[in-house]
Parts: C-alpha cells; structure tokens; sequence
C-alpha cells in the first residue's frame, strides 16, 4: 500500500452527562474519517477527560483520574468495535489505564486495527503536573507497530521531545510518527509542535499530531486547552512547501486529513537531498568522545 489517506483530530472537549454522549461524538468522528477514505485516524491524548464529568469533579483530580481508568474495558470495548465497522486504524489517544489487578496508573494509548488487533503504547515521559497531581507513572517500553501499510510508532505530547525515541522507531523502518497531545497553552503547544516537526526532518518520517480544543473549566490541568492537529512531512523536494502536509486552524473543532506517499519516504531515505537518518549512525560514536576545551 503506498499511498493512505490519514486524519488527525482537533477534538472539542465539552462535559458529557451520559457516557452514551462520548460514544455519539467518537463514533461520528470514525464515520466521517470513513466518508474521505480514511486509513488511520488519529485521536488526542486525554480527550478521554470528558469522562471525568461524569463523576464528582471537586474530588482531589488524582481519585478522578483513577475513577476514569475504571472505564478502560468500556472504552477499548467502544473502540475496538469502531475500527471493526469502520475499516481503519484507529490511534485512540489516551486514557488513564492500570494492569490488572494493580494501583499504578499510566497514560495509555491504544491502538486498534480493523480486524480486532489491538496495541498499547504507554507515554514514556511524565510532566510535572501528571506525576505530581495525578499521580500517574512512566511507561518503560517503546513499541512500534505494524500496519498494512507500514510501520507506526507512538509519541505521546511530551515523549516527542525526546528525540531518542522517534530515532529508534525511525531505525526499526517506521515511516509513520503518531503524537497524540493534550496542551492548556500556546508555549505548551508549540513545545510539542515544534519538536514534532524536528523529528519528521530528523527521521525522514512522516508526523501526525492530533490536539484537543476546548475546555473543561471544572476539571484542573484540562480546564484550558490549546491545540492545533498537523500532518509534517520531511522538508524536501518531494514533500509539502514548509513540511505542512496539512493543518487545522487553531483552537476549532475540525479534522485535518492528508495523503501520505510510503514510496516518497522510503525514497527519501536513500536519495534525499540530506540524509539525516542513515548519517546519524555516527552520532553515537561522536558524542561519546566529547571534548571540554579551556580558552
């Protein structure tokens, strides 16, 4: 498959009453991604928060989040069904998840492929206000998934400044990036966008970041959100002009969709008017002699 069609979302937050609320927005959400011939499509990290106004949202936000990842076994229920009825991949950002049968809690991203397979990639680095307020824990792997179409990795907001990671995933043949994120400010925002459009020109990869809009005032750390979904490519000859495959207007719900070239990339990587990623294989050696010199 060299060619897929890919969305990302801007999704509106808004309080929901009824769990069957969150399943109206989600499930028109797949169907319209299905209506523009969609393959994957991208959801944000933490628009699962909506559900946290189901419950009492004056409880200390570490009990809420721990009541929401109660709701993990209706969620992967929901959305596993999507991606079967659907036909595409779903990137279900995240939900607050724990092992069975322990007290931990990790931001969690699942996956789901048409056929009912599904993946889980847990966000790998904690900001302050996760691990200090919501207490949630660090995942300890990075995986990379295979798709019909190629090979994906996961970046969850923060993780994407880390560029190990997206290196690595870069060297196992990924071609995709996915970085569903969750930011309450512009300087938030542009941390993440801005280190997501480095890893596309670093990685010759293709970058898809979906952003959550909207705002739930009564819910601390998602009370103000501030997003912006973007499909970035490597900035060459072959790509989009500026590395901006495709990009939604900051801060309104919508769904931004582009066409990726699987043969473009992997071209890239060998004929590329740089080659970032096979040149990088010195840096290791590189960096490990690194000299202090007085003057």
């Amino acid at each position: 498959m060299e060619r897929i069609r890919v969305a990302a979302l801007q999704y509106y937050v808004r309080p929901v009453t009824r769990f069957e609320q969150f399943r109206d927005q989600v499930e028109a959400l797949v169907d319209t991604a299905r209506d523009y011939r969609c393959k994957l499509l991208v959801f944000p990290e933490y628009f699962t928060a909506q559900l946290l106004t189901l419950g009492d949202v004056k409880r200390p936000i570490a009990q809420q989040v721990r009541d929401l990842s109660r709701q993990v076994p209706r969620f992967v229920e929901l959305m596993g069904d999507l991606a079967k009825r659907s036909g595409l991949y779903l990137v279900a950002g995240s939900i607050p998840a724990t092992d069975e049968g322990g007290d931990t809690v990790y931001n969690q991203c699942f996956i789901f492929g048409p056929s009912g397979e599904t993946g889980i990639q847990r966000k790998l680095h904690m900001t302050r206000f996760e691990s200090e307020e919501w207490m949630v824990s660090a995942g300890t792997r990075l995986r990379v998934f295979e798709a019909e179409f190629g090979r994906v990795a996961i970046t969850i907001c923060y993780d994407v400044e880390f560029p190990e990671l997206a290196r690595a995933a870069a060297r196992l043949d990924a071609f995709i990036l996915v970085v569903p994120s969750c930011t309450d400010d512009r300087q938030g925002y542009l941390r993440v966008r801005y280190c997501a459009q480095a890893r596309a020109i670093e990685n010759q990869i293709y970058v898809i970041q979906a952003s959550t809009v909207g705002s739930l005032p009564m819910v601390p750390a998602v009370s103000l959100n501030y997003g912006q979904a973007a499909i970035l490519t490597p900035s060459d000859f072959a790509f989009s002009r500026d590395g901006i495959l495709a990009e939604g207007f900051p801060n309104q719900e919508s769904m931004v969709i582009g066409e990726l070239n699987m043969k473009t990339i992997r071209e890239s990587r060998t004929d590329g008017t740089v080659l970032p990623l096979r040149d990088s294989s010195t840096t290791a050696e590189v960096v490990s002699k690194v000299e202090v010199v007085s003057l």
